[in-house]
């Protein structure tokens, strides 16, 4: 199989190690020549896709590929890879799947209450606004082109590197507390599976929660991170006195609890964590965090 991704980062990577083994072909986008050197460097087709540079190559991969995968977020004018290859896209004789990369944020708040994949769209915030507008879009040019489009709606993503334990160990951990509110989270282990099983069984505009069984207040992950490691953990702050950055700020004002279980009835996915407590335990015993 030969898969393009746009926007080469954490997750793709994660993506890319999991499809290579049995012979995936990736080439991938990043911003600059230099993540792109290094990638190549690592096997990958890599070429530079940015406001001010497009690497030619690009729609030569595109021609030559089975699968497109989208992990750019929309800007102000919409979609830029739609922007910029949808021609492409729709010429490519042998592309039958594009996976989008999105947020369930695009549901909005719903004080704390669960949704799943037949919620409507509500999003509030501007860039879940601009999320729900360019999932629209992608599924409307799969519709109108032939091409199987699928949707992967996500939570806060955590993984080797990018995770509590991790904060621990750098000082920068809180134990923010706000009353009632959760957050859904997954591994990004999770995704990669998620991904390769939607490859193996495409079903045009099809749309996935991807996150884990277990929503929860952000404190309490902090907490079990803190004990794990056989450290203190750092003192509650009230989300009211919280330093936080607006867009920090901003996560905080929406509530839900999302239900991910189409995954496991249509793709036949077993979450390796299915809960923060499995991730990090296993991050735990794989070296992360503070020495304790």
């Amino acid at each position: 199989m030969k898969l393009v991704v746009f926007g080469f980062g954490y997750t793709a990577h994660h993506v890319a190690e999991r499809l290579r083994p049995g012979g995936a072909e990736i080439a991938g986008t990043v911003r600059t020549p230099a993540k792109a050197d290094m990638l190549r460097r690592s096997g990958i087709r890599a070429n530079v896709f940015s406001p001010e540079h497009r690497d030619s190559a690009i729609a030569e991969a595109i021609a030559d590929s089975e699968a497109i995968l989208v992990s750019i977020p929309p800007d102000a004018s919409g979609d830029p890879v739609l922007a910029a290859f949808s021609d492409a896209m729709a010429a490519a004789p042998t592309l039958r799947w594009i996976g989008y990369l999105s947020t369930v944020g695009v549901y909005g708040d719903h004080a704390g209450a669960w949704v799943d994949e037949t919620t409507p769209a509500a999003p509030g915030e501007p860039r879940s606004q601009a999320r729900a507008r360019a999932e629209q879009a992608w599924l409307a040019f799969g519709a109108a082109r032939g091409v199987a489009v699928h949707i992967f709606r996500l939570p806060g993503i955590y993984g080797p590197g990018r995770n509590q334990l991790a904060q621990l160990a750098s000082g920068s951990a809180r134990r923010i507390v706000k009353p009632s509110q959760v957050f859904n989270r997954i591994h990004v282990a999770d995704i990669a599976a998620v991904i390769e099983a939607s490859l193996k069984r495409p079903r045009a505009g099809a749309i996935y929660n991807v996150g884990d069984d277990e929503p929860a207040p952000p404190q309490d992950v902090v907490g079990f991170a803190a004990r794990l490691c056989g450290v203190p953990p750092p003192p509650e702050v009230p989300f009211e006195t919280a330093d936080l950055s607006p867009m920090a700020r901003s996560f905080y004002g929406e509530n839900k609890r999302v239900r991910s279980a189409l995954i496991r009835s249509e793709l036949g996915v077993v979450l390796r964590y299915p809960t923060y407590r499995e991730g990090l335990t296993a991050l735990r015993a794989g070296g992360e965090g503070p020495a304790g």
